[in-house]
């Protein structure tokens, strides 16, 4: 009991909220390299990408810190400020060699589907991740008092980045032309969900098809339409504008959603979502995750210096600029903090960049694999010490080398032995022996933040730069090389200064900044510092 002699000096502990933004937006554009920004500049309006440069900070020397740049580690280190090694997110896919299965990123055969009759679309959740989110600790800083919403096409991509204690994530079933939920988070689809459904704008879109925004002879930033590395689009008799979507059979909605369409749809969903979960509204701030991925499907099929990945922006941009103006208008100008980076990069097209005698070329996957079991067979004889491949690492059989007393640096050696005569090859590594290895301090830290013990597999293939497993046609990612790992890293709004870093900056340090913004703790697996320059 407080002595009444100390009544007197008692205070009221009532104070105001930490000063916070009412909301913010983290934005991941799939394959959206750094350059982007710059490389279609000039084509850009004032209030959509321009609005990161000319009125927020830009970190112009973003890169990844570990080696496999596919999507979902991507998304998941972008929110986690954590590395594969940590999240335990090393690839979309990967081999549970504990388990002895397959595993997808953000499968969950624990729920079921909600807003849709494909069972297997809505079996996901966020559980195969290992640490928390930035809106995971947004959460608990303000004890589960406001709103998390995370959408994408992607399932992985509206799930990853809105994290464990999310209200909702949405993603695109490709089936129904729906967007559809799992039992993780609800038990039906919101009404203003099922309302969106219902207006079919997938069909609508797929009766507009995809002209480009501008005249075609505007696109100088591009090579000319109709190359030869550049994939059809199902029953295209040439890969040119205009592309016509009515009348594909099959997967319409999925190729619907391929096209800048996707990103439109993404968008729509968002500014839905902030207003019918009136969010930024409430006296808690709110986190709203988009994941923009028709830029990544239009850049494998056409690659990066297709008039296609340029239109694709132009279109991303003024979709960009309505959702900033609604914002504007929701919450004001200065009450909320937008951030943008990427999942990973791309490579060109090694066709194109053989034609301007750069170096580049495509791995052949069953030529490799026909070396390896050879080599194993003339080395040891008859037996199956392979697993599986995937990521480009190699998962041995263990039992079966116990049985026949051979060591994973026998395996190592032979393997390496054989592939490294092969022009797409740089080296083979033993992942359980990394220091050991000929890499650069900086490669070493790339592939120690890749390896996840539980998770990942025996041996790394490393591709030569400019070299990736494909057919010849379009491009893919998924290196530790610069066009890969160099991505965005950009902010505007509530708590944001103007200006822009050179230094070498990290993926990783993406959730520690919007943790240091926001006045919380940085997810609990981050591996990053905050980019004090950005920050008021």
């Amino acid at each position: 009991m407080t002595s009444p002699l100390l009544w007197g000096q008692v205070k009221s502990t009532a104070s105001k909220d930490v000063p916070r933004p009412k909301l913010v937006v983290g934005i991941v554009v799939d394959q959206m390299r750094y350059d982007y920004f710059y490389r279609y500049y000039d084509k850009y309006g004032n209030g959509g990408l321009k609005r990161f440069m000319n009125e927020g900070f830009m970190a112009r020397n973003n890169h990844y810190h570990y080696a496999l740049t596919v999507t979902a580690p991507g998304h998941a280190s972008v929110f986690t400020g954590s590395a594969p090694a940590i999240h335990g997110i090393v690839g979309n896919d990967w081999y549970d060699p504990i388990e002895k299965r397959d595993v997808y990123c953000v499968e969950d055969s624990t729920v079921t589907v909600v807003g849709s009759t494909s069972e297997g679309a809505g079996k996901m959740s966020p559980r195969n991740l290992l640490v928390t989110t930035i809106p995971d600790q947004l959460k608990l800083a303000t004890n589960f008092r406001n709103k998390t919403i995370g959408i994408s096409i992607k399932n992985r991509g509206a799930i990853l980045p809105a994290g464990h204690t999310a209200d909702a994530a949405y993603w695109f079933d490709s089936r129904t032309g729906h967007f559809i939920s799992s039992t993780y988070y609800m038990n039906e689809l919101p009404k203003w969900v099922a309302d969106y459904n219902e207006k079919k704008l997938p069909s609508q879109y797929a009766r507009e098809g995809w002209k480009t925004l501008l005249p075609i002879e505007q696109y100088e930033e591009s090579t000319p339409d109709d190359q030869p590395w550049e994939r059809k689009i199902s029953g295209e008799k040439s890969p040119v504008f205009p592309h016509e979507l009515a009348g594909i059979s099959g997967n319409v909605f999925g190729t619907v959603s391929s096209t800048p369409w996707g990103n439109t749809m993404v968008k729509d969903m968002g500014i839905e979502a902030i207003k019918n979960e009136q969010l930024g509204k409430g006296r808690f701030t709110d986190f709203l995750t988009l994941s923009f991925s028709a830029t990544d499907a239009v850049g494998h099929q056409y690659g990066p210096n297709s008039i296609e990945a340029q239109d694709v922006y132009l279109r991303l941009d003024r979709d960009l600029e309505e959702l900033f103006k609604f914002l504007d208008g929701w919450v004001g100008k200065d009450n909320y903090t937008v951030f943008l980076s990427a999942d990973h990069g791309v490579m060109g097209v090694p066709a194109f960049w053989n034609s301007k005698n750069l170096p580049a070329g495509v791995m052949s996957e069953s030529g490799i694999v026909k070396q390896v079991k050879e080599a194993l067979q003339a080395s040891f004889g008859e037996g199956d010490f392979i697993r599986t491949a995937t990521n480009y690492q190699i998962y041995l059989n263990h039992e079966e080398m116990g049985k026949r007393g051979i060591s994973q640096d026998e395996i190592h050696r032979v393997i390496k032995k054989v592939l490294i005569q092969e022009p797409s090859v740089a080296d083979v590594l033993n992942l359980k022996n990394l220091n050991n290895e000929q890499l650069t301090d900086y490669q070493l830290k790339l592939y120690k933040n890749l390896v996840n013990v539980k998770r990942s597999g025996d041996l790394q293939i490393v591709p030569r730069p400019g070299w990736f497993p494909g057919s010849g046609m379009g491009t893919t990612h998924g290196s530790p090389y610069n066009y890969d790992t160099h991505v965005p890293f950009a902010l505007f709004g509530w708590g944001v200064k103007k200006g822009e870093t050179l230094r070498r900056t990290y993926v990783a340090d993406i959730a520690p900044t919007i943790s240091a913004l926001l006045h919380i703790l940085p997810p609990n697996g981050s591996i990053g510092d905050p980019v004090i320059e950005a920050l008021k």
